[in-house]
């Protein structure tokens, strides 16, 4: 892997984030936990080069998260879309599922990311808040992904390194 400049990404981050997916991961070297995410994005808050992740309260990653100061977003490479299935259908509490989906953890800065991913990003949280169902202008995004009402806490978090496969 070797370390660009974020801004020299070529991807399109609609096909990056909705197409290809992505895992947010978080811990350390003795425990971690990552989830697959669709839903997303890329691009600059408060003057900063920005990822803006989103976790439900009940996924086990966002222990994690919460937890940590720094996370990673990883795009795999092709080929492991069952890998990225599995990561997102099966709970950290209880599999291995980084074993079970066949991924070797690699460890940037201490934060926890993927082999076999060809892009990863380096997050430092900067901010989270939890999405409020009054807060919803189009009310049918409500009704369709929040029929269990378990919103999403939203992240912005500064991309503070970018790596690339060589």
């Amino acid at each position: 892997m070797k370390k660009i400049d974020v801004k020299s990404l070529q991807d399109n981050v609609f096909s990056l984030i909705g197409d290809r997916w992505m895992l947010i991961t978080a811990g350390t070297a003795e425990r971690c936990n990552t989830m697959t995410a669709s839903w997303g994005g890329i691009g600059v808050m408060w003057g900063k080069n920005v990822a803006v992740t989103v976790i439900r309260p009940q996924r086990y990653t966002k222990e994690f998260v919460d937890k940590e100061e720094l996370f990673s977003v990883s795009f795999l490479k092709d080929g492991y879309r069952d890998a990225l299935k599995l990561c997102g259908s099966v709970s950290g509490r209880d599999h291995d599922k980084i074993k079970e989906a066949g991924l070797t953890p690699v460890f940037i800065d201490g934060v926890p990311a993927f082999e076999e991913a060809d892009t990863i990003l380096i997050c430092r949280k900067m901010y989270r808040t939890s999405m409020n169902p009054a807060d919803f202008i189009d009310k049918d995004a409500d009704s369709k992904f929040y029929p269990e009402k378990d919103y999403h806490d939203m992240y912005i978090a500064e991309i503070v390194k970018a790596v690339v496969a060589e």
